[in-house]
């Protein structure tokens, strides 16, 4: 607001997010069963929305056999001692964005 005491004027300033977009893509991961699998991703800016892992069709939790880690603009899904179920589709998704190894 601008006031000169007989006139005023108002002006609203609006901001919007950047689109966020993935940079570095997931990459197809090869390991022995009772290994660690590592995938990593990272995304052109840190974001408030909401990231999820996916194994198949199945959401991801960090709990004692998957670790989820965010640290900046880097997401990593660790799947701990994996075994012949494990194998198939990981799936990382964020807003509508989606990138699979």
């Amino acid at each position: 607001t601008c006031d000169t005491g007989d006139q005023q004027t108002t002006a609203a300033v609006h901001l919007k997010e950047p689109a966020v977009t993935i940079v570095e893509r997931l990459k197809d991961v090869a390991t022995y069963e009772g290994e660690d699998a590592v995938f990593e991703c990272r995304l052109s800016q840190e974001t408030a929305q909401d990231a999820q892992w996916f194994l198949g069709d199945v959401p991801l939790q960090s709990n004692e056999m998957n670790e989820i880690r965010v640290q900046g603009t880097r997401h990593s899904l660790i799947l701990r001692k994996v075994t012949l179920e494990d194998c198939g589709s990981v799936s990382f998704k964020v807003g509508q964005l989606s990138s699979a190894a």
